[in-house]
């Protein structure tokens, strides 16, 4: 595991010093990218699923696996963003619930369960530069993170409810790690979406940018702060303060996926779904 810590001490293994320049992924397929600050040793791991990154079991896999190559590389840092200019991320992706496949129903939750297992538990300091709205599954990923920053006139926040869909535990948890819990009761409950004035207010988000541009250099600030920190220290420091949320979906995995796939199938759920994406057909009309 130590191998894994060295993430204070040296950058990613490259001697350029030029800023966003190695790509850690370049397969043309994937959905999401990586590139490496060789004079930082920062990773960037952007989303790439046009139109609004919906979280499909393909995106999740590519998450994964990219958190997973750039812990490898022993970068110092993790900024996960989007290639969109209006959306970070709309969530889970609504074509893998309706009339769903069910063994890929379970291989798409499964898939979520990991990411957040990987993105909340990183050894790799993690932040979001969010430059576009963020609802559910986009807010998840980004409060997963330890740092937030979010561009003007933007929203975020676990919309579950609204829905008519209860936000798993982990889910839940993840808010409380960030808000008070009583704000996070009351936004949860109401499936509140938050401005990013309203975000920085209450501490869902902890700075604001105006452009993509100023949210990663705040990134690479936060990251920063770290520079006289045991990076092992600082990693078993998150580590414990983290350990019963993960500890918690990782004892209920296999349940919460069952528990999914059985309220997915609900026939009130599939009706609601069907409903939605016809509404969303009219507009797009």
């Amino acid at each position: 595991m130590q191998s894994a810590l060295i993430v204070g001490k040296k950058i990613c293994s490259s001697l350029l010093l030029r800023n966003w320049v190695r790509p850690l992924s370049a397969a043309s397929d994937k959905l999401t990218n990586v590139e490496v600050n060789d004079k930082t040793g920062f990773a960037k791991l952007t989303m790439n699923r046009p139109p609004v990154n919906g979280l499909n079991l393909d995106l999740l896999r590519d998450l994964h696996q990219s958190i997973q190559d750039i812990e490898k590389n022993k970068c110092r840092g993790l900024i996960l963003t989007s290639a969109s200019n209006t959306i970070f991320s709309a969530g889970l992706d609504i074509m893998e619930m309706y009339k769903p496949d069910q063994e890929r129903l379970k291989q798409f939750w499964t898939a979520l369960q990991d990411v957040w297992l990987a993105l909340y538990g990183s050894a790799v300091p993690t932040a979001a530069a969010i430059n576009g709205h963020s609802p559910a599954g986009g807010c998840l990923l980004a409060a997963s993170c330890e740092y937030r920053v979010m561009l003007p006139k933007y929203t975020i926040g676990l919309n579950e409810t609204q829905l008519g869909i209860v936000a798993p535990k982990w889910f839940m948890s993840t808010f409380r790690n960030v808000l008070p819990r009583r704000i996070a009761e009351q936004a949860l409950t109401q499936g509140k979406m938050f401005t990013s004035d309203e975000a920085l207010k209450i501490g869902l988000v902890d700075e604001l940018a105006a452009t993509k541009e100023e949210a990663l250099l705040k990134c690479e600030k936060f990251f920063a702060s770290f520079a006289k920190t045991d990076p092992i220290a600082r990693y078993l420091t998150k580590k414990q303060l983290r350990h019963n949320d993960i500890k918690e979906l990782l004892d209920e995995k296999v349940q919460d996926v069952e528990n999914f796939v059985l309220f997915v199938n609900q026939p009130s759920v599939q009706k609601g779904l069907g409903l939605y994406l016809e509404s969303l057909k009219k507009k797009a009309k």
